[in-house]
């Protein structure tokens, strides 16, 4: 059967990527600590798990989630483009709201996101909730890939939006709380893992072949760099609005009347 090749062969694939993972951390435990590795069986299970879940992850993206996500960009994108003539970015509101929605739904799914907001809300004590921050970090990149599909049906060129992006950044990064502004860098940086990347990539390509006049290779591909830059703005937003908040709430609390 192809399906059984393929997944033998991505396999393959898989264990020579993740053998030099388990060749450094066990030489360096073995060679240069100089202990046995603890749990050796538990160790062994682990890749084994590993092995099999992103064998079977992959083959699951090849088989359907690649296919999915360019057949709804071609099904979204045939009523506007059925009529022919002059189509404005305005008759695609539902491929925006698709981009949102899935851009929104991969990243509270997305398993680095999860690990990282629970630590967060472990080292801050509580005072970073873990919830609280994937919400903030979904809204982000799902506003970043609603703009991204909306450059990709004007044709717009991606720099314009990539240097406008960063300025605000900027500016956020200067107003913001220093305890944020890290967490918020590093949220950027976990959006683009294994669920979201694959599935991002497969609509703007999907949406850069439907839509006419429009190159795979150069408007396929930039959506992730939207998914990685908004979620920056939206933590240090969503913190900032916080603060503001709670000293709002502090200020219009009634004072007590002496004794």
């Amino acid at each position: 059967m192809p399906i059984l090749i393929d997944t033998i062969d991505t396999a393959l694939e898989t264990l020579a990527d993740v053998a030099p993972i388990a060749a450094i951390l066990i030489g360096f435990q073995v060679l240069v600590l100089r202990r046995s590795v603890p749990n050796l069986r538990r160790v062994v299970a682990g890749f084994a798990y590993v092995l099999a879940g992103l064998t079977l992850f992959l083959v699951g993206l090849q088989e359907a989630l690649f296919p999915l996500g360019e057949t709804m960009a071609a099904q979204l994108t045939a009523a506007p483009l059925a009529g022919g003539g002059n189509v404005s970015w305005l008759d695609f509101g539902w491929v925006y709201a698709f981009a949102a929605a899935i851009g929104f739904a991969t990243t509270v799914a997305e398993p680095a996101l999860i690990a990282m907001s629970l630590k967060a809300e472990d080292v801050s004590g509580g005072a970073v909730r873990a919830r609280g921050l994937r919400i903030a970090v979904a809204v982000g990149v799902a506003v970043g890939v609603a703009l991204g599909a909306f450059r990709i049906v004007t044709g717009t060129p991606l720099p314009y939006y990539i240097i406008a992006g960063y300025f605000i950044v900027i500016v956020l990064t200067a107003r913001c709380h220093k305890e944020i502004v890290p967490l918020a860098f590093d949220s950027g940086g976990v959006t683009t893992s294994t669920v979201t990347v694959p599935i991002v990539t497969a609509l703007g390509l999907g949406l850069a072949s439907a839509i006419p006049g429009r190159n795979p290779l150069l408007d396929g591909f930039g959506l992730i760099a939207f998914a990685s830059l908004f979620p920056m703005i939206s933590v240090m937003g969503y913190a900032m609005l916080s603060e503001w908040t709670q000293h709002r709430g502090r200020g219009a609390a009634p004072k007590e009347e002496a004794p």
